[in-house]
């Protein structure tokens, strides 16, 4: 068994992201989808699909949500996911980096993922002053 990951996210970003990170990984290691937030969204109406993507993701150790602004729709809408049953865990700031290295440490659990997440996020931003 293994984590799934689902990013929640505003529309175009989540889906970009597993996009790129599909190209540059070939074959991603976890099952990975994008549910994407519309601006105008009615979060109890859009909470039925986006309960089947993460039901979709689930490998059977629970789930990684992964959004992109703490505090905004899809960040509201994370949290309204983690309380259905399943084992979800929640980091904001979704970047590329931070989604490869949960890709390149996918042997991990629900408990030590959203580290490893925060951490690609972290080291993903270098000042260049060259």
């Amino acid at each position: 068994m293994a984590c799934g990951i689902l990013l929640v996210t505003h529309p175009g970003v989540g889906a970009s992201i597993l996009t790129v990170a599909g190209g540059l990984l070939r074959t991603l290691p976890l099952k990975t989808e994008a549910f994407e937030v519309p601006f105008d969204a009615d979060l109890d109406a859009l909470l039925p699909q986006a309960s089947a993507a993460l039901r979709r993701v689930d490998g059977g150790d629970g789930v990684l949500v992964l959004t992109d602004l703490y505090g905004a729709s899809p960040s509201n809408l994370a949290a309204r996911l983690a309380r259905l049953g399943t084992p979800v865990r929640r980091v904001a700031a979704l970047s590329l980096p931070m989604l490869l290295r949960v890709m390149n440490y996918s042997e991990q659990t629900l408990d030590e993922l959203p580290a490893t997440a925060a951490a690609g996020a972290r080291n993903g931003a270098i000042i260049d002053d060259a």
